[in-house]
């Protein structure tokens, strides 16, 4: 059993084949999908996807750091409408981008720190987007850390450092198709990195693994990471399939 911890099922570009896809993907051996939120343009679909697909996804609510303009406070307004109304199995996707823009930053971290208080308030996990914010990101974290402050640092892309770092406030490492890419990085240290810390994901339809980079990503290429992390661990594709979906049990508690 494999679990995408972190795919954006509900997006356009799976409307001509998402079933079909998800198929794939549960012939591949992945059966849980956890999907993350960016806004409110998104939850109609995302609900839709819920109904259609009730024993394979599991929703989480938050805005993206991207989705954070003039009208963040509305934005935020619908998510704790959202969690106070139902569960959610994390908060997310939440953290800071500043590769795009960096003129909402100090809204960004506002954004960012009221959705950790609510996460923390609930005792629910926190998925975090971090883009070229590593130093933005821990400071926050630093000002909320606590036991009830966890959940999983998405599409890790930092150094063996950052890792600890990000660790150290109780969070697994998201690792995707990155891992395969040969300016990567990541995959000089990882072997160094506890595989109890580690979740998988494919943040799909972005950042397809190799052989697919550059095609629209889907859950099932997650195979691909899982092999490559068989290399790095020297542990079989089974034994990376068991110990991850463990981790991401531990995180989001199904």
């Amino acid at each position: 059993m494999i679990t995408d911890t972190h795919t954006h099922l509900y997006s356009e570009q799976f409307d001509e084949d998402r079933k079909a896809m998800i198929q794939r993907a549960k012939k591949a051996g992945v059966s849980r999908f956890f999907i993350p939120a960016i806004d409110s343009s998104y939850s109609k679909s995302m609900f839709q996807l819920e109904k259609d697909f009730p024993e394979d996804v599991f929703l989480m609510m938050g805005l993206h750091p991207t989705s954070v303009n003039k009208n963040y406070l509305d934005e935020l307004a619908q998510v704790k409408k959202w969690i106070d109304k139902r569960h959610f199995y994390a908060i997310g996707e939440i953290g800071i981008d500043l590769y795009w823009d960096k003129s909402f930053l100090k809204q960004q971290k506002e954004a960012f720190k009221t959705q950790i208080q609510w996460a923390k308030e609930k005792k629910w996990p926190v998925v975090i987007h971090c883009r070229e914010a590593f130093d933005e990101i821990f400071e926050v974290l630093e000002s909320e850390k606590s036991d009830d402050l966890y959940g999983i640092f998405h599409c890790f892309t930092g150094t063996k450092e950052q890792a600890e770092k990000a660790i150290s406030y109780h969070m697994k490492l998201g690792i995707g198709g990155v891992i395969t890419f040969k300016n990567g990085k990541i995959d000089q240290f990882l072997k160094d990195i506890d595989i109890k810390h580690i979740v998988l994901e494919t943040d799909s339809p972005y950042l397809a693994p190799i052989p697919y980079r550059g095609k629209r990503n889907e859950s099932a290429y997650i195979t691909e990471i899982v092999d490559k992390l068989t290399t790095i661990y020297g542990l079989s594709f089974d034994e990376i399939a068991s110990i991850t979906t463990q981790n991401s049990k531990d995180v989001f508690g199904i």
